[in-house]
């Protein structure tokens, strides 16, 4: 193979401290753990992680890489909470900043498209603006769409006081800027084009877009792709490099390939809590090579 195909061990490589990490997928869902798993390998340290948050922000977390989480959740789906995430934010190792999921998307669409911000109503009737003192609001330059109950714009002018513009307040969502992007798809080649297969696509072509750098996992390289063309989702212009690893978004599911795998689930998030229980977690699983942790989840 040629073109852009390298390794998770290439790519972690490539990292640096202090960067700011894009991570695709949700949850526990489609994310690209060969690669997180390189990283916990790696030296590396003090990086921002956004994420619609799984175990791979947990695993992170877990070897000490995290300085600052960005993320609107951080769960395990079928578990409610990460548990190494929960203990990095209880102990007050990593920071965190908390969106709601529509002022994340936008946060990553502002990025996508180089604006200082996005307005969206997504957050006003929260707290969020209160524990995210750095948010700012803007009031849109034109009337407020008049709901079902009117006929007529007239209603939009009459909410506004004498003077003021009939505007909606919104938030001026920041972009969330990315130094690298992390995705996994279920098929690519060897040029950096990227395939999903599941039935959801996330917010990955996001992650690539928002990203001075996009790399790619994937379940297997292919010369041609099969399926519709809308499930071609990652463009190869975005692309630094894709690699090849098979069930690399294990223990998380990446439809229709293979789902979630529960009882491994259970098994990370049981061995957190107890010290001896995850250092032979580590041993046997993580402080590895992808090739040893393929077989060691294999086994019976």
């Amino acid at each position: 193979m040629s073109g852009k195909v390298t390794s998770p061990e290439h790519i972690a490589a490539s990292l640096s401290d202090g960067m700011t990490i894009g991570i695709g997928g949700w949850g526990s869902r489609r994310k690209p753990m060969a690669l997180v798993r390189a990283i916990c390998r790696t030296p590396l340290r003090d990086l921002t992680i956004v994420s619609c948050g799984g175990p791979d922000v947990g695993l992170l977390c877990a070897y000490g890489k995290v300085r600052r989480v960005i993320a609107p959740f951080v769960t395990l789906d079928s578990l409610p909470l990460d548990p190494w995430f929960r203990t990095a934010r209880q102990r007050g190792d990593i920071d965190f900043t908390e969106y709601d999921e529509g002022m994340f998307m936008f946060g990553l669409l502002a990025a996508a498209h180089r604006l200082p911000f996005l307005p969206t109503p997504a957050g006003m009737a929260s707290d969020l603006p209160r524990v995210n003192p750095h948010l700012r609001t803007v009031r849109s330059p034109y009337p407020t769409r008049p709901g079902p109950e009117s006929n007529s714009d007239e209603r939009a002018e009459e909410r506004a006081g004498p003077g003021e513009a009939a505007g909606e307040e919104l938030i001026a969502m920041p972009p969330l800027h990315l130094d690298v992007a992390l995705v996994h798809m279920n098929r690519a080649d060897a040029r950096g084009n990227g395939q999903y297969l599941g039935p959801d696509p996330f917010l990955d072509d996001l992650f690539a877009k928002a990203a001075r750098r996009c790399y790619l996992s994937c379940e297997r390289i292919v010369e041609t792709f099969d399926g519709p063309v809308q499930s071609l989702l990652i463009s190869r212009m975005l692309v630094a490099g894709v690699a090849e690893t098979p069930n690399g978004a294990h223990f998380t599911s990446c439809e229709p390939d293979y789902g979630r795998d529960e009882a491994f689930q259970r098994r990370y998030a049981a061995a957190a809590p107890a010290p001896d229980d995850w250092r032979r977690f580590r041993i046997r699983y993580l402080d590895v090579d992808e090739g040893t942790y393929q077989q060691e989840v294999a086994r019976p």
